[in-house]
């Protein structure tokens, strides 16, 4: 979601809370929220989902009136379910990022991201190239005056879709793996061939921690994802990144491993 539509529902949200009389605290007490994680989320500090607009549209008499705005953001491109995400990782300052079949979408090329989205069939030319450009859109936070701390880890097995049809891509992925890692604010882990079976095979994860220290989750699956704040999810989420991150190699060994995949391409 872009930021000003972001901006846009958080400053409607504190218009309307202070037009109803309601301090932070009065409002929490209304939605099911304290009086610290009204301030984060209309601060920006902590993403804000569906559920909690309209427990605040009912509460605050708007008419629907976030929610509504929630619907502009959906048409925007993003499906519901992932605007929590979205929201989460832009104000994010670390970001841990497991992927076991894919490159992960914030270190596509825009080929390889193409490439990818075409996969489903079902998708006409032009939704492709908006789910392309959306895509690379959510990168420039990596590119910011301030960026997070993005540290992603990959199984090996990713690297090696030897098709002819895509070497060039594959190549020039790997490449873009290798120039991304000489950021210092990014880290690409490989876990290697050699693990065999791992936890982290059972499917990909992020997790993304705010300003505020709050961490966020996200699941996903073929159909959708399932962004969380739940203090089990998280405990859960954490100890597999812990498992998944201890099977794989240290950064410069992760970078060898990539320049040697470059180099065993005919």
């Amino acid at each position: 979601m872009e930021e000003s539509t972001a901006d846009l529902i958080r400053a409607q949200l504190r218009r309307l809370r202070s037009a109803a009389g309601l301090n932070q605290e009065e409002f929490g007490k209304l939605v099911h929220y304290s009086a610290s994680m009204v301030s984060a989320v209309e601060t920006g500090t902590r993403p804000y989902d569906r559920p909690l607009l309209a427990r605040a549209d009912e509460v605050l008499a708007s008419g629907g009136l976030l929610v509504s705005l929630l619907r502009i953001a959906e048409r925007e491109g993003q499906p519901s379910w992932f605007l929590p995400w979205l929201d989460a990782e832009r104000l994010a300052r670390q970001l841990r990022v497991f992927q076991p079949t894919l490159i992960p979408a914030l270190l596509q090329t825009e080929g390889y991201a193409r490439a990818v989205i075409r996969c489903d069939d079902l998708l006409s030319d032009e939704e492709v190239e908006r789910r392309v450009a959306a895509r690379l859109d959510r990168q420039a936070i990596l590119a910011q005056p301030d960026p997070p701390q993005l540290i992603a880890v990959v199984d090996e097995a990713v690297l090696h879709r030897r098709d002819e049809r895509f070497r060039a891509l594959m190549v020039h992925q790997v490449e873009h793996l290798i120039a991304c890692a000489e950021r210092p604010n990014v880290s690409i882990h490989v876990i290697p061939l050699s693990v065999g079976l791992h936890i982290g095979l059972s499917g990909p994860f992020s997790l993304a921690r705010g300003a505020d220290g709050g961490w966020v989750a996200i699941m996903e699956n073929q159909l959708t994802a399932s962004p969380t704040d739940g203090e089990a999810d998280l405990a859960t989420l954490s100890a597999r990144w812990e498992t998944v991150r201890n099977e794989a190699l240290s950064r410069q060994q992760s970078v060898e491993l990539l320049k040697e995949v470059v180099k065993s391409w005919p």
